[in-house]
């Protein structure tokens, strides 16, 4: 079984920063892209940053210039580093892997976690 588990959110003043954490444990044959995405009250999940195996990045046009996402792939985790928090950033954040489980090597497949809570209010 595959466990992605989030951590990091809170309660930070507008200009202020964060940085989340989520680390995939389990039995994993290999993880291709890792991300993060963030739901807002009302509104549909959305993509906020992902980074590929090899380092190459995507990111959200709202969140260019001020989040980071960075991965170590030895120990299977990724960071999400946001800078210069906006109210609008207010939003339950979840980590995604893209990966294939050592109990089936050749089937790649999305896993989620639970999510952590992110707020930007003064």
């Amino acid at each position: 079984q595959v466990t992605l588990v989030e951590s990091g959110g809170g309660l930070v003043q507008p200009g202020g920063s964060l940085r989340l954490s989520c680390a995939a444990t389990g039995r994993i044959f290999r993880i291709y892209a890792m991300g993060w995405y963030r739901q807002a009250p009302g509104k549909q999940r959305e993509l906020v940053a992902t980074i590929t195996s090899g380092g190459s990045t995507n990111y959200a046009d709202s969140v260019k210039g001020r989040f980071t996402i960075s991965r170590d792939n030895a120990k299977n985790t990724v960071d999400l580093q946001m800078n210069s928090l906006k109210p609008e950033d207010t939003a339950v954040y979840y980590c995604n892997a893209d990966l294939s489980p050592d109990t089936q090597i050749t089937i790649r497949r999305d896993y989620w976690g639970k999510g952590t809570l992110v707020t930007v209010s003064s």
